[in-house]
């Protein structure tokens, strides 16, 4: 288990419908990541997973203006589901796509990482491993916005813990 974030593609009109019933959203959701509709299949989604934090570290020393735990408006109070505009995926996607992961990865830092007790907080036990897994991570983030943004598409964001 552990905390993890992730993203599914939302319409406008889904999303208006989420913040008037919250219920209706939270079921919603569960259904398009449990589904084999085939009519969903190219609902884009993805994570950044339990990379979540360790992405934010590096973001935050970036010109990129994204704060997983903060952007988008809350849908369900005890903060487990999230709505993202079409304006706002768009703009996170024009800023993913201008920066390369070279420049997220020059602050990458195991040592400072661990002592400040990012989570999933594994960066001292193989800090290579980690590395890889956060440009993992990263090039899932920015395929997920780009072909969201692409679409017209908002998302909703899950966090679970």
């Amino acid at each position: 288990m552990g905390v993890s974030i992730g993203f599914i593609c939302a319409t406008t009109e889904e999303l208006d419908r989420a913040e008037r019933e919250p219920s209706w959203a939270d079921e919603y959701v569960d259904e398009l990541y449990g589904t084999d509709d085939l009519s969903m299949s190219d609902r884009p989604d993805g994570g950044p997973d339990k990379a979540w934090a360790g992405l934010q570290f590096l973001l935050d020393e970036t010109d990129v203006d994204l704060e997983f735990l903060m952007d988008g408006f809350q849908i369900l109070e005890e903060g487990t589901l999230f709505g993202w505009t079409a304006e706002q995926v768009k703009s996170v996607a024009r800023q993913l796509r201008a920066t390369p992961w070279e420049k997220l990865a020059a602050h990458y830092d195991p040592e400072l990482m661990t002592k400040q007790d990012v989570y999933p907080n594994s960066w001292r036990f193989d800090p290579d491993g980690e590395l890889e897994w956060l440009e993992s991570s990263y090039e899932e983030l920015v395929a997920f916005f780009t072909e969201a943004a692409k679409g017209g598409y908002g998302a909703f964001m899950t966090f679970s813990f």
